[in-house]
């Protein structure tokens, strides 16, 4: 995610409530808080190699378990 700097000067004649709301009206407008709760939880795609591998896993446990099936040892 690229850096974003948001810099807000005291004006001479400003208390720091205002700068304070200032600042704070800013990063709200730049969006850089829903940009880091959005990539916050997210994950990396698995790759294909991993994909495969776990699909030829459920398929050996599948015919494992049909076959004890036929064989009456599971319900």
């Amino acid at each position: 995610m690229a850096k974003t700097v948001i810099e807000v000067r005291k004006n001479p004649n400003e208390n720091n409530a205002s700068v304070l709301r200032r600042f704070s009206r800013k990063v709200q407008e730049s969006n850089i808080i829903q940009k880091v709760k959005g990539s916050r939880y997210s994950e990396r795609k698995e790759s294909k190699l991993k994909m495969k591998k776990s699909a030829l896993k459920r398929m050996v446990k599948r015919k494992a378990n049909d076959k004890l099936r036929k064989l009456g040892k599971i319900k």
